[in-house]
């Protein structure tokens, strides 16, 4: 439904307890809507993601979203996500930048969509939320949506009652007021993002990257996220248990290393090899005790647990983009037996590479990627 009229839906005078989600499984690409399917073809329809937008947005925080789910990748994934506009409360709208934002679609539109991502909002609309958008995430929520807040959007999902009892972050210069407003959230303030169930929130900044990364992770597997990130010129993944503050790394001395990325690439080249602290702070030309202060200080997590991560997700890739055996997925991801990559592959998905290769396989048969597409490790 297009965005007709200036009067919001009425607020919903109660909110619905919320409790805990369950432990995360892969998102569908498509989760069900109200909508019917397209009749006379068997094309697929696109997983539609709807941005409910409020006046003076942050503006880079509002941005990507549209960058991530909004341009057109059907070369990667065909269908990609159809991203909808929403207007929060009655226009015109701005960002914070005085950028005119058009938002053609309304409330109506947010409550069917797949997944609705409340983007950061500014100061007056964290006090006083506009009633209709209250509502219309709580309708979405009982409908079994997706929700996602970008930064201080957190501030309308607590306001319409979705995260009392649940974990949820925000930027860290907003905890301390967050969390004197909303006591009954679970607030971790140095999360880059939380996942709870069906809910996710963000920190600010370039944790809406990570996040909306992660969706896409979600849906489509890590190869596909990889892609996009590689055509974004950004990392392509950082755990949501990352700090998203972190004091500054001692100045390096004369001759040394400006920073761990030389390093960091040489371990992912490495993976399949056994790799240690004393050796990663080698190849650093650093102290162990030195490396692992300086690791901890940029990366917000310790060398093992990074390289865990990083074998993970190289054993996503290969299960999605090869057939080897699990027992050759284990070898070449550094992990040894297929018992031992079935313990942490499950600890940090989970789910069993098994049950993940079923899933995000079945959707690259739809897939209609040149070959060569997608990058063969984490990071090029």
């Amino acid at each position: 439904m297009r965005r007709t009229a200036a009067t919001p839906p009425p607020d919903a005078t109660t909110a619905p307890e919320a409790t805990p989600g369950p432990e995360a499984t892969p998102w569908p690409a498509a989760a069900p809507t109200d909508r019917p399917a397209p009749t006379g073809c068997d094309a697929p329809r696109p997983h539609v993601v709807a941005v409910a937008v409020t006046d003076a947005a942050p503006t880079f925080e509002l941005a990507v979203p549209c960058e991530v789910f909004g341009l057109d990748r059907a070369d990667i994934v065909d269908p990609w996500y159809e991203l909808r506009l929403c207007a929060g409360e009655p226009g015109p709208l701005r960002t914070a930048a005085g950028l005119g934002v058009p938002t053609p679609y309304g409330l109506d539109d947010l409550v069917e969509a797949d997944t609705v991502i409340v983007a950061a909002c500014a100061r007056p609309a964290q006090l006083a939320p506009p009633p209709g958008l209250l509502a219309a995430v709580r309708k979405a929520h009982e409908s079994g949506r997706r929700i996602v807040s970008i930064c201080s959007g957190v501030y309308i999902l607590a306001a319409a009652g979705l995260l009392s009892g649940r974990r949820a972050t925000t930027h860290w210069m907003s905890a301390a007021d967050f969390a004197h407003r909303f006591p009954d959230v679970d607030l971790d303030p140095t999360a880059l993002y939380v996942e709870d169930g069906s809910i996710l929130t963000s920190a600010g900044t370039g944790s809406a990257i990570d996040l909306c990364l992660h969706l896409v992770r979600r849906d489509h597997g890590a190869a596909v996220a990889n892609e996009v990130a590689r055509r974004m010129v950004v990392p392509p993944h950082r755990e949501g248990g990352q700090t998203q503050y972190a004091r500054l790394p001692a100045r390096p001395r004369a001759g040394g290393s400006g920073g761990l990325a030389p390093v960091l690439q040489w371990a992912r080249e490495r993976l399949h090899e056994p790799l240690t602290v004393a050796g990663l702070a080698a190849a650093a030309h650093m102290s162990e005790r030195t490396f692992a202060r300086r690791f901890r200080d940029e990366l917000g997590i310790t060398p093992l647990q990074w390289v865990l991560q990083e074998r993970v997700r190289l054993a996503q890739e290969l299960l999605e983009t090869t057939d080897d055996p699990v027992e050759s997925v284990a070898r070449r991801t550094g992990f040894g037996t297929a018992p031992n990559l079935r313990h942490h592959f499950r600890r940090l998905t989970s789910v069993s590479p098994q049950t993940y290769r079923q899933v995000f396989r079945s959707r690259a048969v739809s897939r209609s990627v040149p070959p060569g597409a997608l990058p063969t490790a984490p990071w090029e």
